[in-house]
């Protein structure tokens, strides 16, 4: 496909092009013109939308700001962490898992499932490159993406299609805490956290009581150290099996036959005869069901792999929210003050989308996150996509994935036969001179 066709129709009939070409190649260092879209982020997100790509014939470029593919699972969970839903629920399109894989893979197995992945599609991405900005030039009619390289030197991308693919995970949120420069221990995100073993025997404050958290609790007591878990808020704490099954898969199918409402009842009652009334371990479940709250919020029920039976037991230690943090100890807002060696701050992350994306329209300046809801948050306008910002997972992601490869796809072809005619048109003239 000659692609470069509209570049020269552009230049032939705007006067202006020619000029915001030139001032675009001596504002940066290097200029690179993609034929198909730029994908910022080689997560899944990136390589399930690359792959949906390819098979339909649209090349691609990835930029990535690490050193490897799935960088957060790579180089930002902990080692013991495996899956917390059964693995068909998290497979990228066009790929299931090896047989062989457990229903729960580990993390070591969901990252070699990746490279695998990326070797299939030969998905190829430009790492060390980060988008420090991306804007659509109405002038060009294109995206304008300057990535950062290690060295610092400077790339600008000219493309007609721009993906974010950075997702909900891009950053780690760090809250503010009173007297946090006074803590003399360790204070560390889940990010850099990864095993219990250098905290054998110590006091370590685990705040967050998501599936993080609460995992990371459990790694802490597996491994001698003494946690104790902030609970800030309300949060369903869910077996992550019944009756025989993962509860993930259950709730999906049960959702094909009966109301939202009466399948969160049925969740509650069974995990209620399961686990008994976590309220009286420091746990208050939420007014709204599990499935209600996670439609409306995005908030995750925890699902529990054995935490629940050390909170019961007082092997993990439930704490109100903290107040405020001193030298050796942490004060809680119930009045009580306790010492701790270190603290964790399982506490999630953010989009970063509104750091490096000028465009104010299809993603929200607050949260990073496309402005309308899922299903529809995939698709924006002048060739702009987001996948992986859908608070449903894997299964969202290959959705949006698919989607977008399907619209670009449909796009590629329609500007084909339009290149192909300008194309003979000047063959026409240039045989008529």
């Amino acid at each position: 496909m000659d692609y470069l066709s509209e570049i020269e129709g552009k230049q032939a009939h705007d006067p202006m092009f020619l000029e915001k070409m030139k001032e675009s190649s001596s504002s940066s260092s290097s200029c690179l013109c993609v034929p198909g879209p730029v994908i910022v982020g080689a997560g899944p997100s990136g390589l399930a939308t690359a792959a949906c790509l390819k098979e339909k014939g649209v090349p691609s470029v990835i930029l990535e700001r690490s050193n490897c593919i799935a960088s957060l699972w790579q180089l930002k969970t902990y080692d013991r962490l495996r899956l917390h839903l059964p693995k068909q629920f998290c497979e990228l399109p066009l790929m299931g898992f090896p047989t062989g894989f457990p229903t729960y893979p580990s993390k070591q197995q969901f990252v070699d499932y990746f490279e695998a992945y990326a070797r299939k599609f030969d998905i190829k991405p430009r790492f060390n490159e980060t988008v420090s900005q991306a804007e659509y030039d109405p002038t060009l009619g294109f995206w304008r993406v300057t990535s950062v390289g290690v060295k610092g030197k400077e790339m600008e991308y000219v493309c007609r299609w721009l993906v974010v693919a950075t997702g909900e995970n891009a950053e780690a949120m760090m809250p503010e805490m009173e007297g946090m420069g006074e803590f003399s221990g360790d204070i560390r995100h889940t990010s850099l956290y990864k095993s219990g073993e250098e905290f054998r025997g110590k006091r370590v404050l685990v705040v967050g009581c998501g599936n993080s958290g609460m995992e990371v609790c459990l790694d802490l007591c597996n491994h001698n150290a003494r946690p104790s878990l902030v609970v800030r808020d309300t949060v369903h704490v869910l077996p992550q099996e019944m009756l025989g099954t993962s509860t993930f898969g259950l709730s999906m199918w049960l959702l094909k036959w009966f109301p939202l409402r009466l399948v969160d009842r049925f969740l509650l009652i069974v995990s209620w005869l399961m686990l008994g009334d976590t309220a009286r371990f420091g746990l208050a479940r939420p007014h709204l069901g599990p499935l209600q709250l996670k439609n409306l919020s995005g908030k995750t029920p925890v699902l529990d792999v054995g935490t629940l039976a050390k909170i019961k037991s007082g092997d993990i230690k439930v704490r109100p929210s903290i107040k405020s943090l001193k030298r050796h100890a942490v004060e809680f807002v119930n009045g009580t003050t306790e010492n701790f060696d270190a603290i964790i701050l399982a506490t999630g992350y953010k989009s970063n989308v509104p750091s490096w994306l000028k465009e104010k329209v299809m993603f929200s300046e607050k949260d990073g996150y496309p402005r309308r809801p899922f299903p529809n948050g995939w698709k924006g306008e002048y060739g702009l996509y987001a996948v992986g910002f859908t608070k449903r997972g894997l299964l969202g992601t290959s959705m949006d994935a698919i989607r977008i490869a399907e619209d670009i796809q449909r796009c590629w072809k329609e500007e084909a036969k339009h290149r192909l005619a300008f194309t003979n048109s000047l063959l026409h003239q240039s045989s008529s001179l």
